[in-house]
This record gives C-alpha cells, structure tokens and sequence, in this order.
C-alpha cells in the first residue's frame, strides 16, 4: 500500500505535493519521492524514510514547477532499497515520470515482454517501473501527444496490466495523466480550487490530502477512468475500458488503511467503522446475551471508532486502556516478524487501573499474523485483567492480499488453516470473537449501499482478476518475513 499525489497548479506546487504526502504518510513509511516538471525539465528527489526526513530546503528549493506528482511507499515485493522509491522515471518517448499505489499480478509477464517484444529495460524488482515502461510504450505507438493519445495508452495499460492500482504520471509536454485499474480496488479521487490565477486540479489516494491543501473534493476516479488534465489546467476524462467489470474496491481500506477522515468511493471511512462496530456488538449480544464484560478497550489506534460503538451496543463501559507512543511506525507494515515483536512493548503501555480485576473486551480492526495480538493479550493478563476477550472489526484473515497490501504467505497468517478456536487458543485470550464478512461488507456498504461489491479476497480466497499458477509461491517467495530476512542479509 502506497499514497500517491498530483497536482497541476497556477504557481509552484512542491510544498503542497510535500504536505499531502505528510498527510497521507500512514500509506507507506519506507520511502518517499516527489517529481515536478517546468518546461522541458523533469525534476526528481526521493529516498529511504519518512517524508520529513527526505526532503530537505535544498531539495525543497530545486523542485521547481507548477505540475508534480508524490509518492510514499510500503513495499509488498522486491527489493527494500531506494532504488525501489517513486517516482520512477524514462525519457522516451517523452520524458515520463510516475508513481503507483497498488501490485500487478502478471509482473513476471510484462518484463519479459518489455524488454523482448518493447526494446525497453526495467532496472529494478519494482512492478511500478514495469507499468511505466508499459505505458510509456503504448503513448509512443500513438504518434502525437495529446489528452486522447494518453488516453488510448491507458487503454492499452488496462489490457496489458492485471492487478489492483492507482496511477500518477507527469508527461512532459502534455501534464498529467491519472488512471485507476479497472476494478477501481486501489483508490483515487479527483479534487479542484480555485485561486486568484485560475483552477488548479488535484488527484490523491484519499480525500484527506484534498482537504488539507484547500481543494473540494469532485469526486472519485471512476474503475478503469484515465484523467488528463494538461499543463494549461484543462481537465480531460474518459472510460478506458473495453467492457464493464465489477467494480470491488478494496474493504481493508475501510477496515484499516485510510484515514477515518476520508472519504473513498463517496463513503466516510468513520462512518464505515461506526457501523463495523455495532455490526460486531450485535453478534456479541446474540451469541452471549448474558455476556460478563465489564470494560471495552480499544487496540489504538484505527480500531477506536469500532469500539466505541460496540460498548454503547452492549451498555458496557468504553476505556483507553493503551498508552501509545506516537513515534512508532504503524507495526503491521514493520518489515519483518522480529520488528514487529519488539516493537508492540515499545508502541503500546497498558494502564493497569483499566485492567484490575475486571473482564475487558479488546477491540482490534483485524487480526493478521497475530504476533501483535498475543502479546497485547499477554499485556492485559499483566495488567491485571481477569478475564481478556478479543473482538476483531474484521472477519479471519486466510489468504494473501496480492493487490498492493503486505499480507504475506498463508502459512504465516494466523487464521491460515485454523478454526476460530485453534486462533484463540494460539493467541492466548479467553474469548476470540470475530466479525462475519457479510456484516463487514453491510457495514461499509451503509443503509444506501453505496457499494455492493469489494474486494475481499484475504478473507474468501476469491480473487476478482483471476491468478495464475504459481504466482502464490512467487510472492512467498518475495514477501515472506523469511525471504525479506534473506534480502536484508545479502
């Protein structure tokens, strides 16, 4: 999972690209890069880190232009070094810069393709430079450069390229080109301002970032959409697709990913969770009417919203249990197992006076690996708690993600083979309880159902593009704590 950012402004726009990124942070703390075209110069800085810590004034400085794109990214595959931070960059048939949220799934593919049948070379494991090759190849074979030729090459992307993803791209000499796949599982959403110099647009991967620089949200790309919007400001958008697919975007995003103060596919994320939360509390009621709770502790921080409905649900009382150190990274994307178990006591402390002798309910938004987990429950036991019951916001994780987000091999998934019981029992708690997919998909969805379909494959196994054979061991092979450990070895 990544965030991505455009802009095509009236004035300099690297501050601006600089703090979306800021604000959509929390979608990737690997690595961040901005580029910025001015006439005919194309002007890159990334590197490993935090957004705050790769750009400095000096970079700040030489970012010169009113059209840019930004990027923070969580690795899912490939190398974990800065060659692998966005955005990527080719000089033909134009000079082309892109960034990329999301995964392909027929990357193996496409490179062999690429360099045998395109004439072009990838230099890295990154699927992104392999899209950019792909699309820059397609723009060439147009003949011109013009909205529609970038759009015909996002026709030829869309045919090409199978997975979930949402684009930005600066094409010198004709501005920036947007597009999302056609399932629409990787979110984008198109905002706009007006200034004193005229209409500036912006796309982003959640509405936060249009808030906090000043743009009203439009709305959302729609599945397989390209939007031109050229470096006079001129807004261009079209289909490209050949025929309608279902569109699923993806349900963890709610579960977890965004901000609860975005809005994706015109759906409030808060909103989302609120109704996760009373979903859940009312499974509770009706398995345990007579339930012992006696306090609702919430694992911070996404899973709060949930939590507290669930308490009012039930009529229990709502606590903070967890103390949490803001200057830890969110530990699901840590980079390997033996991070994220050093880093769940560094990140979380437990007030024991919410623990003392009473019976508490903690609340997570999903439960992944469950290393995190055992030790919270293990915390609580500490803490003093008499009884510690689990609730998870999202239903059991069984099967990897392969659109874009880190959920590794089955085996090393906790639910992976297992019944609810085995689960609790290898987590240690008292009482494992867990949301059912059809209330999950209810809860986004809303009274007005929005959405009716998601992609919910790390649940049900059911992926929407199809997935060819062998490409499970490929990524086990990739995304692997073990074979992550490896790299970082080598």
């Amino acid at each position: 999972m990544c965030g991505i950012i455009g802009i095509v402004g009236t004035s300099e726009i690297a501050s601006a690209l600089y703090d979306g990124l800021t604000v959509l942070q929390h979608r990737g703390q690997d690595a961040a890069g901005i580029a910025t075209a001015q006439g005919s110069r194309l002007r890159v800085h990334k590197g490993n880190g935090l957004v705050k810590d790769v750009f400095g004034k000096e970079h700040m400085h030489l970012l010169s232009g009113r059209m840019g794109i930004g990027h923070c990214r969580y690795p899912t595959a490939g190398s974990e070094g800065s060659d692998e931070a966005q955005p990527f960059y080719v000089n033909s048939p134009y000079g082309i810069a892109l960034a990329h949220n999301g995964n392909l799934i027929n990357t193996e593919q496409l490179r062999g393709e690429v360099f045998a049948q395109d004439r072009r070379q990838v230099n890295t494991d990154s699927d992104s430079e392999v899209l950019l090759n792909v699309f820059a190849h397609a723009l060439a074979k147009q003949g011109e450069l013009s909205p529609s030729a970038a759009m015909q090459a996002v026709c030829e992307v869309h045919e090409r390229c199978v997975g979930g993803y949402a684009v930005v791209s600066l094409v010198l000499g004709l501005g920036l080109v947007a597009f999302r796949d056609p399932h629409g599982i990787r979110p984008l959403v198109l905002g706009r301002r007006e200034t004193m110099e005229g209409v500036e647009y912006a796309v982003a991967s959640e509405s936060v970032a249009l808030d906090i620089l000043g743009f009203q949200r439009v709305r959302d790309v729609a599945p397989g959409e390209c939007v031109v919007i050229t470096s006079r400001g001129e807004l261009h958008a079209q289909p490209c697709v050949a025929s309608a697919r279902p569109h699923t975007p993806c349900i963890f995003e709610y579960v977890y990913f965004a901000r609860p103060d975005s809005m994706i596919d015109d759906v409030s994320v808060h909103k989302a969770r609120m109704r996760m939360g009373v979903k859940l509390g009312e499974k509770i009621l009706r398995l345990r009417p007579d339930h012992d709770i006696d306090t609702v502790i919430p694992i911070p921080d996404t899973s709060r919203t949930s939590a507290l409905e669930l308490a009012n649900v039930l009529g229990v009382k709502y606590r903070e249990g967890f103390i949490k150190n803001r200057y830890i990274g969110r530990t699901f994307i840590m980079p390997g197992q033996g991070e994220r178990v050093k880093s769940v006591r560094r990140k979380l402390n437990p007030i024991p006076l919410e623990f003392k002798d009473r019976v508490v309910l903690l609340v997570d938004d999903s439960i992944v690996r469950g290393t995190t987990s055992r030790q919270i429950i293990q915390m609580a036991r500490e803490a003093g708690a008499r009884k510690v019951y689990l609730a998870s916001a999202a239903p059991p994780v069984r099967y990897p993600n392969v659109y874009g987000i880190d959920m590794p091999s089955a085996e090393e998934l906790v639910a992976h083979g297992r019944n609810d019981l085995e689960v609790q029992q290898q987590l240690g708690c008292d009482w494992l309880i867990y949301q059912d997919l059809a209330d999950l998909e209810a809860a986004v969805g809303g009274p007005k159902q929005r959405l009716t379909q998601f992609d919910s494959s790390c649940f049900t196994g059911e992926y929407v593009t199809g997935i060819q054979p062998g490409y499970f061991e490929r990524i086990r092979q990739l995304r692997s704590d073990e074979a992550k450990h490896r790299r970082r070895q080598s």
